[in-house]
């Protein structure tokens, strides 16, 4: 195990400076990458695991004003969020008199407003990730290219092709090869996962703002207290 680190240490540290700045770039690719996916990760998870309580909440409990006040256990919910958006647009219509059909409209835009800023935030960073998945093993390939450059210029310096004479430069290639899929495969499995998550969270907020809507025109057409 000691002998493959050092040599591949080797292989690092005897590549050339252009294979070295690829190596650095590829690098920090994937290491902010692996930092998306984290913070995404977390991020999704909680809202998924919250909103699903939440709806539990909301189908049990038929009161709204209990409902907005159990809300506020779910603060990293995205359907909680979307919630309290339309609650509050439900409040102030029901103080300014009455709960009408151009209230309800108002709150139906309240809550697709909300649900529309709840995707951006859940989707925010997740197309750099698919920008390193797309750029990574063209950054690689860069690099392979200038290694196999460097491996003819040297056959035409030393009019040898051994071993010797071309294995740096097959080296620097192999490397830089590497280092452009190390990077691209998590950023695209990262990607495709928090698409495919944040899409069904979309879809649940979707299907939420109907059922909210109906709640609120059930208590228009039928008067009681909240």
């Amino acid at each position: 195990m000691t002998d493959s680190q050092f040599g591949l240490f080797s292989l690092v540290s005897d590549s050339g400076p252009v294979v070295l700045l690829v190596l650095f770039l590829l690098l920090s690719f994937s290491v902010v990458s692996w930092a998306i996916i984290a913070y995404k990760f977390s991020v999704v998870r909680k809202s998924r695991d919250e909103s699903d309580e939440f709806l539990d909440c909301f189908f049990e409990v038929s009161n709204l004003d209990r409902v907005f006040a159990e809300s506020e256990k779910y603060r990293n919910s995205s359907l909680a969020r979307v919630f309290r958006s339309g609650y509050l647009e439900y409040r102030a219509a029901g103080n300014s008199g009455s709960v009408g059909g151009a209230s309800v409209e108002r709150i139906r835009r309240a809550v697709k407003r909300e649900a529309n800023a709840e995707s951006k935030r859940l989707g925010r960073l997740v197309p750099f990730l698919a920008t390193v998945g797309n750029t990574a093993p063209f950054i690689g390939l860069f690099g392979t290219v200038w290694g196999i450059m460097n491996s003819f210029h040297t056959i035409g310096l030393t009019q040898s092709a051994s071993l010797a004479s071309v294995a740096p430069g097959i080296s620097e290639a192999l490397v830089a090869t590497a280092a452009g899929l190390a990077a691209a495969i998590p950023a695209v499995m990262g990607y495709n996962y928090f698409t495919q998550q944040i899409g069904s969270i979309e879809r649940d907020l979707d299907d939420f703002a109907g059922e909210f809507a109906a709640a609120c025109i059930e208590k228009t057409d039928t008067p009681r207290n909240l």
